[in-house]
C-alpha cells in the first residue's frame, strides 16, 4: 500500500501523462489543419513538437511500469488506465497524420 506522499506523486505522474498527451493532440490537430492548406513543412514541425510530448508521456508510463516490474506493488488506477488510453489514442493520431502528410506531399509533387 502506498503512503500519501507516494500516492500524490503517482497521481501527479499520471496527470502529467494526460497533460502531455493532450498537448501532443493539440499539435497534431494543428498539423492536420495545415495539411489541408498544403503547408507540409509547418505540419511536420508541429508533428515534431507532438512527438516530443508523446515521448515524455511514454517515459512517465514506462517509469510506472518498470516500478511494478521491479516488484513494487502498485494499486490499480482508473486514472492511469485513462492516461494510457489517451496516450495510445494520440499516438495513433500522430501516426495517421504523419502518414497523411507523406501521402499529400507525394500527390502534390
Amino acid at each position: 500500500m502506498m503512503n500519501e506522499a507516494e500516492n500524490n506523486s503517482d497521481l501527479r505522474q499520471t496527470m502529467q501523462m494526460i497533460i502531455f498527451s493532450g498537448d501532443a493532440r493539440k499539435f497534431i490537430m494543428q498539423a492536420l489543419d495545415l495539411v489541408g492548406e498544403a503547408k507540409y513543412d509547418e505540419s511536420e514541425q508541429l508533428l515534431k513538437q507532438a512527438h516530443e510530448k508523446l515521448l515524455t508521456a511514454h517515459a512517465l508510463q514506462t517509469d510506472k511500469i518498470q516500478k511494478e516490474a521491479e516488484g513494487e506493488k502498485l494499486e490499480y488506477s482508473v486514472l492511469f488506465t485513462h492516461a494510457q488510453d489517451t496516450m495510445m489514442s494520440v499516438n495513433t493520431e500522430y501516426n495517421l497524420v504523419k502518414h497523411l502528410i507523406e501521402v499529400f506531399k507525394k500527390r502534390d509533387h
